[in-house]
């Protein structure tokens, strides 16, 4: 790339969902809880319409409100490993975050789910300078982009953009460019950043390090 195409802003869009929090992993708990069953019985090796689980296809969308707006599910989701860190460390270096989520499907939860999602990336420190609510991820400007669902993936590659699968199970059948944790997302959006950009530096000079700098400085 000339130095005249080369862009001193890299944006990285990353999906939350399967990506920086775990989905299926607190939906099976709350689902067992629902059923009166061990969560064992649901496998984490799931398919994406969860028919592992015995979830008939209008059934998903029935049990995903109930555990959205009454088991606040998008408040109480784990991180996944080494997502806050390598976030922190690509923000601290220039990549302007992005957060694109697909989270508005539960009717009249729109309030809930909004506010849930935003407390969640502040308990856990995410690092954002946008948070984007949509279903069509390509109408959204970025120069790089990481996900975990087939349709997204195949509909942004098709678009021609630069994108990340995020492995799970039920995407290990999509070729092409991918990580299995954030350690491998990190080296991926360093190598993209350097290309785009034409510089990187891994820490700008005067910050600290770590997720939980913020928490340490107000202390």
């Amino acid at each position: 790339m000339a130095d005249s195409e080369q862009s001193a802003e890299f944006i990285l869009g990353v999906d939350l969902d399967g990506v920086v929090a775990d989905h299926t992993f607190r939906f099976r708990e709350i689902m067992a809880d629902l059923r009166g069953v061990d969560p064992e019985t649901m496998p984490l090796e799931r398919s994406w319409d969860f028919g592992e689980w015995g979830l008939e296809p209008d059934e998903y969308a029935q049990f995903h409100r109930i555990a959205v707006m009454e088991h606040d599910m998008f408040a109480t989701m784990r991180v996944i490993d080494g997502a806050a860190e390598a976030l922190w460390r690509l923000s601290d270096a220039g990549v302007w975050i992005r957060i694109i989520t697909h989270r508005l499907y539960t009717h009249w939860g729109h309030a809930k789910t909004i506010a849930d999602t935003a407390n969640w990336l502040d308990t856990h420190r995410i690092p954002y300078r946008d948070l984007c609510f949509l279903g069509k991820k390509p109408q959204v400007e970025a120069d790089a982009y990481i996900d975990d669902a087939p349709h997204n993936i195949e509909q942004l590659r098709a678009a021609g953009n630069t994108v990340i699968a995020f492995e799970q199970p039920y995407n290990r059948s999509i070729d092409g460019l991918r990580a299995v944790n954030w350690g491998e997302v990190e080296a991926i959006v360093t190598d993209l950043a350097a290309q785009h950009t034409g510089q990187f530096e891994a820490q700008l000079p005067g910050i600290d390090a770590g997720s939980d700098r913020l928490h340490r400085n107000r202390d």
